[in-house]
């Protein structure tokens, strides 16, 4: 289980595992419970690679970042 620590967003850590290069257990830990949850759910077996690309500069209103966003650069300094 990697376990990532992201900036900037309401989610105090995001935890997942890549098996054969696809994301497994996507779990976030405190932010928008049933969006985040939903993410979890839609990604289960997604290629992480693929998953990184669709996510990455989806951005929540100020913040510069979401946490997709987050979860995608996660995914990315895992690989």
């Amino acid at each position: 289980m990697y376990n990532y620590e992201p900036n900037g967003v309401c989610s105090t850590s995001i935890n997942f595992e890549i098996v054969d290069g696809k994301l497994r257990s996507v779990v976030f830990e405190d932010g928008c419970e049933g969006n985040l949850k939903a993410i979890g759910i839609l990604l289960e077996g997604m290629d992480a690679k693929e998953a990184a690309k669709k996510l990455k500069g989806n951005l929540c209103e100020y913040r510069g970042t979401s946490c997709a966003d987050q979860l995608a650069q996660a995914i990315e300094k895992y690989l």
